[in-house]
């Protein structure tokens, strides 16, 4: 383990949360250290996805500099209602009820977390226009692949074959875990 056993305390609190919920569907740590390290790097307004109960938006907090902003939707009224109580007082995590397209009027952004999959699907071009030139696009929840073209359970992956070969962005597949790996897209 290449990352410190202990969690912040924030992220401690949102895995709570998920616990209560029976939300099994959360960021992993292994993406949650990426993330934060990555948030660490960027200055401005991060974004993600797909709330969800709020792990990847408590990694990507744990990490973000002082004076930058995160942006959260999720389209579920009753987790953003317990994610807002999360976050509550900290004027830096704005958790809207919203579906993930909704997030336009806030851009440009400087980190934009892509957590759900309709978002991952949905290719490059929405996140083009949502990322500014430099910003980092993440995706998480592959499995590591070491062919070309890039496979899933039998077939190309065409999501991540898109990304990867995406002209706008340059983007690399680091794997998070023996079983996990992410996409980090840097805007060109």
């Amino acid at each position: 383990m290449s990352a410190p056993p202990q969690i912040p305390g924030v992220v401690a609190r949102a895995h709570e949360l998920s616990r209560r919920r029976g939300f099994v569907s959360s960021c992993r740590n292994e993406t949650g250290w990426l993330l934060a390290s990555l948030a660490a790097s960027r200055n401005g307004t991060l974004a993600e996805s797909g709330t969800g109960c709020g792990v990847g938006s408590a990694w990507l907090r744990s990490g973000m500099r002082t004076g930058s902003r995160l942006v959260t939707a999720e389209h579920d009224s009753g987790l953003v209602e317990a994610v807002r109580e999360m976050f509550a007082g900290d004027e830096a995590v704005d958790v809207l009820e919203a579906d993930w397209k909704e997030l336009a009027p806030r851009a440009p952004f400087t980190l934009l977390f892509l957590d759900v999959r309709e978002a991952k699907r949905a290719g490059p071009d929405l996140a083009a226009e949502l990322v500014e030139p430099g910003g980092l696009v993440v995706l998480d929840d592959f499995t590591p692949c070491a062919t070309w073209p890039p496979m899933y359970q039998g077939r190309v992956d065409a999501t991540r074959q898109q990304w990867l070969t995406d002209p706008r962005f340059t983007t690399v597949e680091v794997m998070v875990a023996v079983d996990a790996s992410v996409l980090i897209a840097t805007r060109n």
